[in-house]
């Protein structure tokens, strides 16, 4: 089994939640150890909306999770662990939040994940 060492929430949003998404990501970043990436205005990586990352610690997972489940105000979010395989942290070990969408996947068969 690997060992989890992070996790990625990846909040989702479009022009017209960006700024309930903003104040989402600096909310939860204020609160905990959460570190927020960038409001993309463009789909990154596989990621099928434009998205914010929240990247946290395993031991932040139990504060992080239930905050954000109660407080995503109907954004989605796309939660999935960092152990170093790429592909199946995104395929098999996510969690959703909201609407579950594809994710191109396909983007990890060049890096031999």
């Amino acid at each position: 089994m690997s060992e989890i060492t992070g996790y990625h929430a990846h909040v989702y949003y479009d022009a017209n939640t960006q700024a309930i998404a903003r104040q989402v990501c600096e909310e939860v970043a204020g609160l905990f150890p959460v570190q927020m990436g960038r409001m993309h205005a463009k789909n990154v990586g596989p990621h099928p909306r434009w998205s914010c990352q929240l990247g946290f610690g395993p031991d932040a997972f139990d504060q992080v999770m239930p905050w954000l489940m109660l407080n995503r105000q109907g954004l989605t979010i796309f939660t999935h662990p960092e152990t170093g395989d790429h592909l199946a942290d995104h395929r098999d070990r996510a969690i959703w939040m909201g609407e579950m969408l594809d994710l191109d996947l396909s983007i990890f068969d060049k890096v031999g994940a």
